[in-house]
């Protein structure tokens, strides 16, 4: 884990061992600091000129400065370094997600990974300061202390012997007592997280329920039971001071009672006042730096779950990657199922899809009708490689999709979904998504063969209109033109539509299909509906039930042949005769 963390600071070794060195001249000016006082109070006991003391005086001030210059310069590179390695950890980690597939994505949820990529690498990021500042400046502190304090007190410094394993034992035991406590916290943050993302997203379902005091409750359940575990695992960590201030106090009245004893007995000569002195310093920076050890040890226990999750992301293995000698040139857009089987999970019961064959010619328009759950999203996903099939083989332009290059097979395929998604930006913007050198007349034409051209204009500012973040400001049916024009863009081998014209009209719905005949011929389109009328001048008109084509033929066979189709067919269109009839009623 530490490896693969260590792997992110790359270009900001510089600043990482500069804050090193620098903490290191700090840590030995400091020890020597309180040695030259002990001297000089000394000196003036015994009775020196004031010119030496002047020097002595002046000497100290230098190193002060001196000192002060290293912590500074030390504060500025570990800040940059610090920043640094968690920008590279977050791009790194962003990187990954990006690689992943659908399978790898299904390991996180979305809560846990926003989690992971904000709360987690500050924690990481903050350890990481610590670690290149507190963590060598406090053990170099403590060597360099306690052996000045035997070199200055002699016997005296015994007294660490008692203090130091005594606050070592106290903070790991608090520690071991705080680390149950941190990993129940971070499952808790993805939890709260999870329920603040569910209900932003499902604002208006939430609204169009009154579910809103529900909500709250649920929130406040999250958040509490976060709180009480942060309290409990913070009032544990909260500990370690009292028991430090225990042995700082310890150890002044220990060094002034036998010390003093010393000085009287031997009238100075085993110990005198300036050693004393420069012992009480000592001793406060050998507890100042296991104090300092000990918040160090309290945040690396809190952040060592952090590490773990983030390495669980950077670790993660992309299950769907290019072959070597990868094929980057798709011929057509031909598509052939060869006894295809898949299932989501290795350990799932039962297969998503079973015993597929099926062929499309390139340019073929192919419908796809089935209930809820037959399989239909999970057969076109297979196309552009989104899933890997479980057995059998899956052909585009006459080439088994595995053999390809990823971006190359994905860039043939252009998928518009029905929960489609537009990105905060312009209207442009999420359009040159399909293709990023389109021009304007481009754009415009995409949009007429979508329908999307006449009510992107009324808006005022037009195509440049800003969507918000998750197309909130524009209809389901205008979200789902623009996303088709976005794959028109595309001018994509293979089109595939997942029920992308749920939300609008059959009128709209005519047009759009007409658009697609004219602008793109070649093009193999593959529509997924609910309405017969969507998909009933296709080529091919597929029914699936329980993962399994059930029935294939064109629109006249189906009716003749397909019990289902003519059962679909028949209800939708008494359901279409019954409102035309109701509508003219009421006119």
């Amino acid at each position: 884990m530490i490896k693969r963390l260590a792997q992110c600071i790359r270009e900001y070794k510089k600043p990482t061992i500069l804050t090193l060195l620098f903490i290191v001249g700090e840590a030995v000016i400091e020890t020597v600091i309180p040695f030259i006082t002990a001297r000089l109070v000394d000196s003036i006991k015994a009775g020196v000129d004031m010119g030496q003391i002047v020097r002595t005086g002046l000497l100290l001030v230098g190193l002060a400065v001196l000192s002060l210059f290293c912590g500074g310069i030390a504060g500025v590179t570990s800040a940059r370094a610090s920043a640094g390695f968690a920008k590279n950890l977050r791009g790194d980690m962003y990187r990954g997600i990006q690689a992943y597939s659908f399978e790898n994505i299904d390991k996180f949820s979305t809560s846990s990974l926003v989690t992971r990529l904000t709360t987690d690498v500050s924690y990481v990021q903050i350890s990481f300061m610590m670690l290149i500042r507190i963590a060598i400046r406090a053990p170099l502190m403590l060597v360099f202390s306690i052996c000045m304090a035997y070199y200055m007190g002699g016997a005296l410094a015994t007294t660490f012997v008692i203090v130091v394993p005594l606050l070592v034992f106290a903070l790991i035991f608090l520690a071991r007592k705080a680390l149950p406590a941190f990993r129940a916290v971070f499952k808790k943050y993805d939890r709260l997280n999870e329920s603040i993302e569910e209900n932003v997203r499902a604002m208006r379902v939430v609204k169009g329920f009154s579910r809103e005091n529900y909500e709250k409750q649920k929130f406040s359940a999250a958040s509490e039971g976060l709180c009480k575990e942060f309290t409990y695992a913070e009032r544990v960590a909260a500990l370690q001071r009292p028991i430090m201030q225990f042995c700082v106090y310890f150890n002044m009245i220990f060094v002034l009672l036998v010390g003093s004893r010393m000085v009287i007995t031997s009238h100075g000569t085993a110990l005198d006042v300036g050693e004393i002195s420069a012992m009480l310093t000592y001793g406060m920076q050998i507890l100042m730096s296991l104090m300092m050890l000990s918040m160090i040890y309290v945040m690396l226990t809190m952040s060592a779950e952090s590490a773990k999750r983030i390495c669980e992301v950077l670790q993660e293995t992309p299950v769907l990657t290019s072959p070597e000698n990868a094929i980057t040139e798709v011929k057509d857009g031909s598509v052939v199922f060869e006894n295809v089987s898949f299932k989501y999970s290795r350990t799932a019961e039962r297969d998503a899809l079973g015993n597929i064959d099926l062929t499309i010619p390139s340019g073929a328009t192919v419908g796809i009708l089935g209930v809820t759950g037959s399989g239909k999203s999970t057969l076109v996903q297979l196309i552009p490689r989104l899933y890997d099939v479980t057995c059998g083989r899956v052909l585009v332009g006459g080439e088994d999709v595995r053999r390809y290059d990823l971006d190359t097979l994905r860039g043939a395929v252009a998928m518009v979904l029905q929960k489609n998604l537009l990105f905060s930006g312009t209207i442009s913007e999420n359009l040159r998504w399909g293709n990023e050198q389109a021009t304007d007349e481009e754009l415009a034409q995409a949009c007429k063969l979508a329908q999307a051209d006449d009510f992107i204009r009324t808006f005022p500012e037009g195509y440049e209109t800003h969507i918000e973040q998750g197309g909130t400001n524009v209809s389901g049916g205008q979200k789902q033109r623009i996303c088709i024009a976005r794959a028109l863009l595309k001018k994509p081998k293979i089109l595939i539509l997942d029920d992308s014209t749920s939300a609008v009209d059959t009128k709209t719905d005519a047009l759009i299909r007409a658009g697609f005949a004219a602008y793109i011929p070649s093009t193999t389109k593959i529509i997924i509906a609910q309405r017969v009328a969507s998909v009933q001048d296709a080529d091919i008109i597929l029914i699936m039930e329980n993962g399994t084509i059930v029935a294939r033929g064109t629109h006249d066979e189906l009716l003749a042949d397909c019990d289902i189709y003519r059962e679909i067919y028949s209800q939708q269109m008494s359901g279409s005769a019954a409102g035309k009839e109701a509508a003219a009623d009421e006119a």
